[in-house]
């Protein structure tokens, strides 16, 4: 008994018939790292640049305490801009990580790698930037920030550049 069946080129077959992929993906790659090295700069320049108004930094160990400061203004604008300042600050990292490197592709280890960054630029702060402070309610909405920007659209980018997860 003989079936007929048709062979079907692999995905290894049909991305060697692309012969512009490679190049393609190279280029963004080569992008994802340009917007990296300005985005770190931009970073550095928000979390580690002096404070005048030393009234400000007050250091904060206590997870939600920071939170339920800002929350309890009564301006809301200040609480707009402090939390959803630190959700916004490292979420192209959400982006741009997975994009470069294949192995942070998921929000568990993205979430651990951002949250030690976040976390020994909170550190960084705390000890040698005049005017600023711990606050570990920053890293927790750093990462949660990184981890967001991935499942909306780091996630999606990073299979269409560089393909499927092995």
């Amino acid at each position: 008994m003989s079936t007929s069946t048709r062979s079907r080129p692999s995905a290894k077959t049909a991305r060697k018939s692309s012969w512009y992929v490679t190049p393609l993906r190279v280029l963004a790659i080569v992008i994802a790292l340009g917007i990296g090295i300005v985005f770190s700069y931009w970073a550095a320049m928000i979390t580690l640049t002096p404070i005048e108004d030393h009234g400000q930094a007050v250091g904060n160990t206590d997870a939600g305490h920071s939170l339920r400061f800002y929350l309890d203004q009564p301006d809301i604008k200040e609480a707009i801009r402090q939390l959803g300042g630190n959700l916004v600050l490292f979420a192209p990292l959400g982006i741009l990580l997975p994009v470069v490197f294949s192995r942070l592709r998921g929000p568990l280890r993205l979430a651990l790698v951002c949250g030690l960054i976040s976390f020994m630029v909170e550190l960084t702060q705390g000890f040698a930037v005049q005017g600023r402070a711990f606050d570990i309610d920053d890293v927790i909405l750093n990462t949660a920030g990184v981890v967001l920007a991935y499942l909306l659209v780091g996630r999606k980018l990073a299979n269409l550049i560089r393909g499927p997860k092995k």
